[in-house]
């Protein structure tokens, strides 16, 4: 009779398997897909299969790499590790995964300007896919150039210009279609102004020149802005950020400015370094580790990056599908959106690019907004500053 050596490692002289190694996490909206590669050493019988968890308790079962963990909590931290079975018992645990938090990959784009009047459309995409973008709802007022902020499960549209410069402040709550409602006011009216944000913190920065000024917010508790600092230049700011650190293309006109803040402190900005080619009126895109800024006033294709955690000047990451004046960005953990804009003919545009964000290369078509707009807003639930 086989004598069965249960929950042994299987190393020689013993039944279990090895545990699996190389352990790897891709989070999804309240799931994880975890990657893995299978033991060489199957102890004394082959493998029947291997069971994923987290370290909450939630699991899941496959016969081989990846496995998929649902019914996660989004914006919760976890760590995953695997175990392989056979016929006489359980390897050792894996090393531990990297911390993950599950997210709704959702992209949210508000307001703007078509060819006509300003709007308060509000759309949505899943930037884990490609396709059109899809009805959300309305903002309170028109208007365009506002600020984008959002944690992974609140996004907020600061400022703008209506029928006049704005301080309003809207918030939306991603996950569920419906209209933006009064989140409180900035402390200055301002448009084409830039926003950044962390898990806590939504700043607002510059405003078409009008303002110098950055104000932030705690985006879990309506409220009205708060003074942050200022920036060096206030003209069609585009921002990126990790968790600890926002960086805006501050170029003005034409120049080459970028400039970042530590979003847990307050102050004014500091120098960081240069794009690659002056521009104002960009796309801001991040991952955590990586700021990209894409299109510009002078109607280019071009799409530069910033390594975030460091200063230095940006690098050429590729290039847009179309040059473009004044679109928006958002982003995930893997990708990057550039939405709208206008050519230059002065005609808005309703194509949505993406890139990924770890590697370089030209955008890929991702679909089409709900209408040609220029100078809008955007968010997602899962952009860098949550990474």
């Amino acid at each position: 009779m086989v004598r069965r050596n249960g929950g042994f490692i299987g190393t020689d002289g013993l039944d279990a398997p090895d545990p699996p190694t190389g352990v790897t996490v891709t989070k999804g909206n309240a799931s994880v897909s975890v990657a893995f590669t299978a033991p060489t050493d199957v102890g004394t019988s082959a493998i029947t299969g291997f069971v994923a968890t987290t370290d909450a308790g939630d699991g899941g079962t496959g016969s081989s790499s990846p496995i998929t963990i649902s019914s996660l909590t989004n914006g919760t931290a976890y760590t995953a590790r695997v175990y392989a079975i056979n016929a006489y018992g359980t390897s050792a645990a894996s090393d531990a995964s990297a911390s993950f938090s599950p997210a709704l990959s959702r992209g949210v784009f508000a307001g703007g300007k078509p060819s006509g009047t300003i709007v308060n459309v509000i759309q949505y995409i899943d930037i884990s896919t490609t396709g059109n973008a899809t009805d959300f709802g309305d903002l309170t007022e028109i208007k365009r150039g506002a600020a984008g902020m959002a944690s992974s499960t609140r996004g907020l549209f600061g400022g703008g210009y209506a029928a006049d410069q704005s301080k309003a402040i809207d918030y939306i709550t991603i996950a569920t279609t419906a209209n933006a409602q009064d989140f409180g006011d900035l402390t200055v009216t301002g448009s084409q102004m830039a926003g950044i944000s962390n898990s806590t913190r939504g700043i607002a920065v510059g405003g078409d020149g009008r303002t110098a000024v950055i104000d932030y917010v705690t985006i879990a508790s309506l409220g009205d802005g708060t003074d942050f600092g200022d920036c060096t230049n206030s003209e069609n700011q585009a921002g990126v950020s990790s968790s600890t650190r926002g960086v805006f293309a501050s170029p003005g006109a034409g120049s080459l400015l970028i400039h970042y803040i530590t979003i847990g402190s307050t102050g004014d900005e500091t120098d960081f370094g240069n794009l690659s080619v002056g521009r104002g009126s960009m796309a801001g895109m991040s991952n955590g580790t990586r700021g990209l800024f894409s299109g510009g006033n002078t109607y280019v294709n071009i799409i530069d990056f910033v390594n975030i955690a460091s200063t230095g000047n940006a690098t050429d990451f590729g290039d847009l599908t179309v040059g473009r004046r004044s679109p928006k960005g958002t982003s995930s953990s893997t990708r990057g959106v550039t939405m709208g804009g206008s050519n230059s003919s002065g005609t808005s545009l309703n194509v949505i690019d993406y890139v990924t964000m770890a590697t370089t290369g030209n955008a890929q078509d991702f679909g089409d907004l709900t209408q040609a707009l220029k100078t809008g807003s955007a968010i997602s639930s899962d952009h860098g500053g949550l990474q």
